[in-house]
């Protein structure tokens, strides 16, 4: 499987590890590549990050510099690299159905919700009819079966949550997520204000950053933070999960950085009434 640049970091820490055993063994990169058999190249590639090491490299390394005890962490540590990649391809390949029912799950076991979107609505805040053009979308994208009403239906059901359990819900928004066409002039006017009735429920905070608003912080990908045991990336490939303590406090950090650029209350309603009056219908082509 493929593994997306999100997790090179992970990648990068495995490689310091395996050069720190080499560089204790006393061993020059030539002579562990030519104990191992490999190209010389292979273990500047591992150390550097560049080559993710796979879990016989491991073995064949941690032998080769006499440290047979480190090879069950260090292969933890890579299963654990491949279990935070949940592959696009082999979950939605039934369609989307199956994908809205994981996130129910994950829901249920979450009292703190965490979710930054520069792009999109989140799905717990999505009406019916936006569901259905998001998940249109995907279905066209990925070429996979088309079940977007049963995966509406599945989203819906996920958003029982905003109503049941000590829950909250701390949710940012990029100003341009309120812009995003998604559906027609009445979907995007009926999803603005379910939006706006949403950030006056309690338990629930809808906080929007302005296009102004000062870059101090990468914005690039959209994030949810489930209390603080795990964070969910997407990209165009796979979904990350990170639960390791250093990828949550970078997204913990990444949170409350844009969490303090944002604008709720009075000053949001004046971008939603903003992005409600930029409405028009496409020009017919």
């Amino acid at each position: 499987m493929s593994r997306p640049a999100s997790i090179k970091p992970a990648v990068e820490a495995i490689g310091i590890r395996l050069r720190d055993l080499r560089l204790d063994a006393a061993m020059t990169g030539r002579q562990l590549a030519g104990t191992c058999g490999w190209q010389p190249s292979k273990v500047s590639k591992i150390e550097y990050g560049k080559q993710a090491a796979s879990e016989s490299d491991i073995r064949d390394w941690c032998l080769a510099c006499d440290f047979p005890g480190e090879i069950p962490d260090l292969i933890a540590a890579v299963r654990a690299i491949d279990a935070q990649i949940l592959d696009w391809r082999r979950t939605l390949r039934t369609g989307t159905r199956r994908r809205q029912q994981m996130n129910i799950t994950a829901y249920a076991r979450t009292t703190l919700f965490r979710v930054w979107e520069p792009a999109v609505i989140p799905g717990l805040l999505q009406t019916p009819d936006y569901a259905r053009g998001i998940l249109k979308t995907v279905v066209e994208f990925h070429g996979i079966p088309d079940d977007v009403e049963d995966g509406v239906a599945a989203r819906i059901e996920a958003q029982r949550v905003l109503r049941h359990g000590d829950r909250r819900f701390l949710f940012l928004l990029a100003e341009a997520a309120l812009h995003t066409r998604v559906g027609d002039v009445d979907v995007m006017r009926e999803q603005l204000q379910v939006l706006v009735e949403a950030a006056r429920r309690p338990r629930i905070s809808v906080g929007i950053v302005p296009q102004a608003a000062p870059y101090t912080v990468p914005r690039n990908n959209g994030f949810t933070i489930y209390d603080n045991r795990a964070v969910t990336v997407s990209t165009y490939t796979a979904e990350l999960t990170l639960t390791q303590r250093h990828e949550l406090t970078a997204y913990e950090r990444a949170f409350d950085r844009l969490q303090a650029l944002a604008v709720r209350g009075k000053p949001a309603e004046t971008l939603f009434e903003t992005a409600t009056k930029s409405l028009r219908p496409r020009a017919s082509t």
